[in-house]
C-alpha cells in the first residue's frame, strides 16, 4: 500500500513538474493596447489612432523585442481614450495595456511585466543653473513653468506653488532657455525628450519630487507561463544593455 501511495505521489509530482514547464501554445496571440504618451508610446503621424508599425517609442521598441524573443504573437494598437483601453485590458482575456504605473491599488487587478522605465516628476533647470533644492517648498521663491491641466501642474498648486502654465509643454523649453522661467516642472524622461525635439540637451535635474515605474499590465487570465517568459526576456534585455540603449536612442 505504501509503495502504491509513493508511486501515486511520485506520478503526481511528475505531472506538476510537467505543468510548471509547460510552454506557450504556438497559436497563442495577445492584443496589446497603448496611448500617445511620448517618448514611451506614440503614433508616428501624431494622431490618436495607429496600428503595428505606425507606432513607436521607448516602450514600443522594448515590448516588440521582448515578444519577439519570447516568440509570442501579438497585435498592437494605439487608441484614445486611456480609460477605454485600460478597461479592455482589465476585462478581456489575452489583452494587455502599456505603459502604466504599478500602484498598490492596481496590484491585484493585473499580471505585471516590467519595469519598462521610469516616470518621475522633476524640476528641470538649464545646464548652468546654480539652483539647489531639497524640497518643493523651497521652489516657491522661483518662477516654475508647467503644462496647463497636467497632473504635475495640479500637484504643484496643491502644494501651495503658483506655476506659470502654458498650453503646450514644449513652450516651457523655450521659456526656460530664454530666462522667462527658472524651473520647468515636467516628467522624466518626457521632459528630456520634449527638450530634444526643440534642439535642447543637457538640462539639469534640480529636484526629483515623485518617482514611479511603468509596466506592461496584462489581464489576469493571461497564462503564468506567458508572463514568466516575457519577464525573463525583459530581464535578459536589461542585463545586456538593450533597454538602456533604447532609452539613449530617444533621449
Amino acid at each position: 500500500m505504501f509503495r502504491s501511495l509513493s508511486i501515486a505521489l511520485l506520478g503526481a509530482g511528475w505531472l506538476l513538474a510537467a505543468s510548471a514547464q509547460a510552454e506557450v501554445p504556438d497559436n497563442y496571440r495577445m492584443v496589446l493596447l497603448t496611448e500617445n504618451f511620448p517618448p514611451y508610446n506614440m503614433a508616428i503621424n501624431g494622431k490618436n489612432f495607429a496600428q503595428e508599425d505606425n507606432i513607436d517609442g521607448i516602450a514600443v521598441d522594448i515590448i516588440r523585442e521582448m515578444f519577439k524573443r519570447a516568440e509570442i504573437q501579438y497585435n498592437m494598437t494605439l487608441r484614445f481614450p486611456w480609460e477605454r483601453i485600460y478597461k479592455l485590458a482589465l476585462e478581456k482575456p489575452g489583452y494587455g495595456v502599456f505603459v502604466t504605473a504599478r500602484l498598490p491599488e492596481r496590484e491585484k487587478l493585473f499580471k505585471w511585466v516590467g519595469p519598462i522605465g521610469p516616470d518621475d516628476w522633476v524640476l528641470l533647470g538649464k545646464s548652468d543653473s546654480t539652483i539647489s533644492l531639497s524640497s518643493l517648498d523651497e521652489a516657491r521663491q522661483y518662477r516654475v513653468g508647467a503644462y496647463k491641466g497636467d497632473a504635475i501642474a495640479e500637484h504643484l498648486v496643491e502644494k501651495g506653488l503658483e506655476p506659470i502654465t502654458v498650453l503646450r509643454d514644449q513652450e516651457n523649453v523655450k521659456k526656460l532657455m530664454a530666462g522667462q522661467i527658472d524651473l520647468w516642472a515636467s516628467g522624466d524622461p518626457a521632459g528630456r525628450y520634449l527638450a530634444k525635439q526643440e534642439g535642447v540637451s543637457g538640462l539639469k535635474t534640480i529636484l526629483r519630487f515623485d518617482s514611479a515605474e511603468l509596466f506592461l499590465a496584462l489581464n489576469k487570465e493571461v497564462p503564468d507561463d506567458v508572463v514568466q517568459k516575457l519577464q525573463g526576456e525583459l530581464d535578459k534585455m536589461r542585463s545586456e544593455g538593450f533597454v538602456d540603449d533604447i532609452l539613449n536612442n530617444y533621449l
